[in-house]
């Protein structure tokens, strides 16, 4: 592996990411402490043949300042550049979270009706939990069928931090940290 993707920790009031940039790109954005932590880097450093390397780059720095943003309430969309690593069912998932405005929540079931795959319950949890790009690709607004909080790589405190942040609209979120 001679290719390299530049990483940086980013510390937030709720939890600490690891932020990835390939080629100019967000590769990864996740929860530094997370269970599936080494195997999501692996699938990443696997797909792109590349090593990581502790480094900044402008991609990176964006990602910092438009998390920041997000969360203080200013920002409601993320306009980086990046690229899911996965197989062509977890992109779809993944695609199909793109969809859910900011603000809204998602059922795991609905999310299996919209991509026309009802049977595949388990399949889009799984799909769900290996997202890379947490906050980003907003894997935080699925909920469980009974509206309650499941499943969530920061923990499900960080994803009902999340969703009222997202739901409340507060002046300076911060504070709920």
């Amino acid at each position: 592996m001679s290719s390299k993707i530049s990483i940086q920790y980013f510390k937030t009031p709720l939890g600490e990411l690891i932020l990835g940039s390939f080629e100019d790109k967000l590769c990864l954005c996740d929860w530094r402490y997370r269970k599936m932590r080494s195997e999501i880097d692996s699938r990443i450093q696997k797909s792109l043949q590349a090593h990581y390397v502790e480094e900044d780059t402008p991609i990176l720095q964006k990602t910092r300042l438009q998390i920041e943003e997000y969360l203080k309430g200013d920002r409601k969309e993320f306009d980086i550049p990046f690229i899911m690593l996965g197989s062509d069912f977890q992109k779809e998932v993944w695609n199909e979270l793109l969809t859910i405005s900011y603000g809204e929540k998602e059922t795991y079931l609905g999310l299996s009706k919209k991509i026309n795959k009802e049977s595949a319950l388990r399949a889009i949890a799984a799909a769900n939990g290996a997202n890379a790009i947490s906050i980003i690709i907003p894997c935080h607004r699925i909920i469980g069928s009974n509206q309650k909080l499941v499943g969530y790589a920061g923990g499900i405190q960080v994803k009902r931090k999340l969703l009222e942040l997202e739901s409340k609209g507060q002046a300076d979120p911060w504070q709920l940290f």
